[in-house]
């Protein structure tokens, strides 16, 4: 049976010429759905809960296309993609809300280096210990995920020397997040840093892979994969979410992929070795992404990224095949061979051209993959 996902996504408003610009207070005045982020230079819209891919491409789709008519209605605007702000100035935070103190507090502690787009792939799992043991396989492989995923190799016009620019920078709190060994040993160190303030309250904890629910750290119903730079292909994207469900049901099925029960790190320090052998390998994917050599968490042994990925590709095309949406995970292959989006953008700077034509290529390209999009599969849906 198919797992229930949704998407939350951010991304940035700009001038055709890739110019960043702060719209999100007359966006969210003007459509339902959409929500400010800190910065008023970019904006989220969510997704609904959904099993069915085909469901999830059009909920994907549909929001991006009021938004562009949005856009075109307000003045010359449009959505660029990237999850950096990969043109203009970055040392000023456009507060979009500021009277917000939580606001005011992002912008003190942390300053532009959170004014980032990404996804947030949310995928529904209601046991919570099983939600535990989710999260716990999918933090230490999360890495994975950002190397497919990774667009962000520039900021303010320049080449910074990383694949994905926003993870390499962005302030992961609290510093050091352990795989929880159960649920209430997620409540526990959730009240901890609570009490601590190293939290300042339960969204506030940034990492690649967080338990999700109604009322945190108590009811839980979802893990939420945070790791993923902006993918503005909404069929790679998928490509990735199917990735992520297959593995998911695999550990459903077999729970011994549990990193805390088959790796073969010592016993009594594992879990402190895989949450630093984790951060490590998305330190070292954040430069390098696929081409990033990392260390297995199972045995410690060293593998690049892309070869860990087609390892995972071969057993998640059975399960997918068998559940019914192999024809999702195929674009992955395209990826691997083709390279991510940050790694196809920095070729095309390797050959001469400057990283305000690559944007506004990507910001062209984006709009009329979309417009094809709705015109082939989601013409019902969006009229």
């Amino acid at each position: 049976m198919l797992l229930s996902k949704g998407f939350e996504v951010e991304i940035y408003t700009s001038t055709p010429e890739g110019d960043i610009v702060g719209l999100s207070d007359k966006i969210v005045a003007a459509l339902d759905g959409f929500v400010r982020e800190p910065d008023s230079r970019n904006v989220e819209y969510t997704t609904p809960p959904c099993y069915r891919y085909e469901r999830l491409l059009c909920d994907l789709v549909r929001p991006r296309l009021r938004l562009r008519d949005y856009l075109q209605r307000l003045g010359n605007y449009t959505l660029i993609p990237g999850s950096t702000l990969s043109l203009g100035k970055t040392d000023r935070f456009w507060r979009s809300d500021p009277g917000n103190p939580y606001h005011s507090y992002i912008e003190q502690t942390y300053g532009t280096s959170v004014v980032t787009a990404s996804i947030h792939i949310n995928v529904g799992i209601s046991d919570p210990e099983l939600l535990m043991r989710a999260c716990r396989l999918i933090r230490v492989e999360a890495p994975l995920y950002l190397a497919l995923s990774a667009s962000s190799p520039f900021l303010g016009g320049e080449v910074t020397g990383y694949h994905s620019t926003r993870w390499g920078m962005f302030p992961k709190t609290p510093a050091h997040v352990p795989l929880f060994e159960s649920h209430a040993h997620f409540i526990q160190w959730t009240e901890q840093q609570l009490a601590a303030g190293t939290m300042q309250n339960v969204r506030h904890l940034w990492s690649a892979v967080r338990p999700n629910g109604d009322r945190r750290p108590y009811n839980l119903n979802r893990l939420e994969l945070r790791i993923c730079d902006l993918v503005i292909d909404p069929i790679a994207l998928l490509a990735i979410t199917a990735l992520l469900e297959a593995r998911l049901m695999q550990l459903i099925n077999d729970p011994t992929l549990d990193p805390l029960q088959s790796s073969r790190l010592p016993a009594a320090t594992r879990s402190h070795d895989l949450a630093t052998l984790a951060d490590a390998n998305e330190s070292a994917v954040a430069r390098q992404s696929l081409d990033a050599e990392l260390r297995h968490w199972k045995d410690g042994s060293t593998i690049v990224a892309r070869e860990w990925i087609e390892q995972l590709y071969h057993d998640a095309w059975t399960i997918a095949k068998e559940q019914g949406f192999s024809c999702f995970l195929l674009p992955l292959k395209k990826i691997l061979r083709e390279g991510n989006e940050a790694q196809r953008w920095l070729h095309l700077y390797e050959q001469g051209l400057g990283v305000q034509p690559i944007m506004q290529q990507a910001i062209q390209a984006a709009a009329t993959y979309e417009f094809t999009l709705q015109d082939d599969l989601c013409q019902p849906l969006v009229a």
